[in-house]
């Protein structure tokens, strides 16, 4: 699995290069993450005030458009400024449902410096999904997507 990581990473820091704007830079990259199969629902946070606003997404709509901070996995992520994966998010109270088909979820705070811009948030329909490799090649998204916010 390691050669489809560095392929999307490569993919990704090339085309990112060339987007000049962060909407655009935005949907590229939530279009190139869904290509994962275990990545069934990816979409992008932004920090707008004391809340994450739903920005471009692909998977089924999200009732979640507007989280507060500290909320749900995705507020802690960005409140804790940290990768927060989830194995199976049955078992943990932060979790807010957004669909039953959901297992596994990992969130993954975009910054700049100690400032949280956003957060890239993945959910699998199979447990454990998201391993070292994906939190890895995530967090190197998330830096090169905090260069286009």
């Amino acid at each position: 699995m390691q050669v489809h990581y560095d392929a999307i990473e490569a993919d990704m820091t090339q085309q990112l290069a060339a987007i000049g704007d962060r909407s655009t830079a935005m949907t590229r990259v939530v279009e190139l993450l869904k290509t994962s199969p275990h990545y069934q629902w990816v979409g992008i946070y932004l920090v707008e005030g004391d809340e994450l606003v739903l920005g471009p997404f692909l998977g089924k709509p999200s009732p979640h458009t507007r989280i507060p901070l500290g909320r749900g996995i995705c507020g802690a992520a960005a409140t804790a400024k940290a990768t927060i994966v989830v194995d199976d998010v049955n078992s943990d109270p932060r979790y807010l449902a957004c669909s039953i088909e959901t297992q596994s979820e990992i969130v993954v705070p975009i910054m700049r410096g100690e400032t949280v811009l956003g957060e890239i948030d993945i959910d699998s329909d199979a447990r454990a999904a998201f391993g070292p490799q994906d939190r890895a090649m995530l967090e190197r998204v998330a830096a090169l997507l905090s260069e286009k916010l």
